[in-house]
């Protein structure tokens, strides 16, 4: 009798401490990513509506695509036929194409394949690659390495590449976007547009030094170094475990992750420009999210020292969730397209920035990856 009892409180206790160190209630995360999300659709029911801002474009642009990437990681976590009808309505009315043809090289125009190549692993049908396979196979056949000029490019295109060689078992897609991002990490403007001194990423050619922020510390973008973080966990989750190049991509994650952690603000954001807090200071939703959904595949995936990073996690997605997700799930403090500190500016938890979508894309990717922590 004694022994049971004892074996009871034992169990009591473990039982306790367990519960005592789970660190996000998923029950409360999903009703936030639906929140923001059923924001969203019910603003845009029509999937095929373009989008005017200063100018009018197609609902399959980058932005829209991003968003896209959001939505179905929230349907991989709770796939809700609802989910699947609105990415499944949008790839047709597009047709399954991309703005700019199937000979764009542009990686914003073919962001869009990502979404088409889940819907078609879901339901395989030729019609939804055909487009997708023609790009990016004669991406694949030129000789070009040039392409993604601008960091943002490779949260773009990247996973694309990784989708296919997974989809196709052909190793030539990982080779091709290892050295498609290799050539924009080491030969893009002067020397790279990657820094290894300080673990981050210049935005593209125009901000590599002598460029330098008002405090004369070198240019890091937020949101374009959220895109960086993002397709390496991206195109981690989705190549094989020996996959060719995998421990770059896992090097590369650790240093940036490592590098975003004495930078992070004190309220749980990161600021718009990483290492002059001065320029444009202030509360930045998209790429925190970003850097959040980074992280947590890090931690998920053994990458990242979970004691480490969990403090820094939870303490972005709390100030996100009680300082920018808005009781309707519009999210506030987003900074509207562009390419640096200044671009949308200025920040407040009621401006609605010029679109709305890739915003939520990376909110709703980080709150998945969140969801998925045991």
């Amino acid at each position: 009798m004694k022994k049971n009892i004892l074996y009871l409180s034992l169990s009591l206790i473990i039982t306790s401490i367990s519960f005592a160190q789970q660190p996000f209630n998923k029950k409360e995360v999903l009703a936030q990513m639906e929140l923001a999300n059923k924001y969203f659709m019910e603003k845009w029911p029509d999937v095929g509506k373009t989008i005017v801002t200063n100018k009018e474009r197609p609902s399959h642009i980058w932005t829209r695509g991003v968003y896209y990437e959001g939505l179905m990681a929230l349907h991989d976590i709770y796939p809700k036929e609802a989910y699947y009808d609105y990415a499944y309505a949008w790839a047709e009315f597009h047709k399954w194409g991309f703005n700019g043809g199937n000979t764009t090289r542009n990686a914003d125009n073919y962001c869009a394949a990502q979404t088409y190549i889940d819907l078609y692993n879901l339901e395989p049908d030729a019609k939804k690659l055909k487009n997708t396979k023609a790009c990016i196979n004669m991406l694949l056949n030129t000789p070009q390495l040039d392409d993604w000029s601008w960091i943002d490019a490779i949260q773009m295109g990247m996973p694309v590449f990784a989708k296919l060689g997974v989809l196709e078992n052909d190793h030539r897609y990982y080779e091709k976007m290892y050295d498609m991002y290799m050539f924009t990490r080491d030969k893009h403007g002067d020397n790279g547009l990657y820094n290894p001194k300080d673990g981050l990423w210049w935005r593209d050619a125009d901000f590599d030094p002598p460029y330098t922020e008002p405090n004369g510390e070198d240019a890091y973008w937020s949101r374009g170094n959220g895109w960086v973080i993002a397709a390496l966990a991206k195109t981690l989750s989705i190549i094989p475990k020996d996959a060719p190049h995998r421990e770059q991509y896992v090097n590369d994650l650790k240093a940036m992750a490592e590098a975003l952690i004495p930078i992070q603000r004190k309220d749980g954001f990161w600021n718009v420009s990483l290492h002059d807090p001065k320029h444009f200071g202030g509360k930045e939703t998209s790429g925190t999210a970003l850097f959040v959904y980074g992280m947590a595949y890090g931690i998920n995936n053994g990458i990242l020292d979970k004691a480490k990073y969990l403090p820094v996690i939870e303490k972005a997605w709390n100030a996100m969730t009680k300082e920018a997700l808005h009781d309707n799930g519009f999210l506030g403090y987003l900074q509207s397209t562009g390419k640096e500190p200044k671009d949308g500016q200025p920040l407040s938890y009621d401006k609605i920035p010029d679109f709305e979508d890739y915003g939520l894309g990376c909110f709703l990717l980080a709150g998945a990856e969140i969801y998925r922590m045991k």
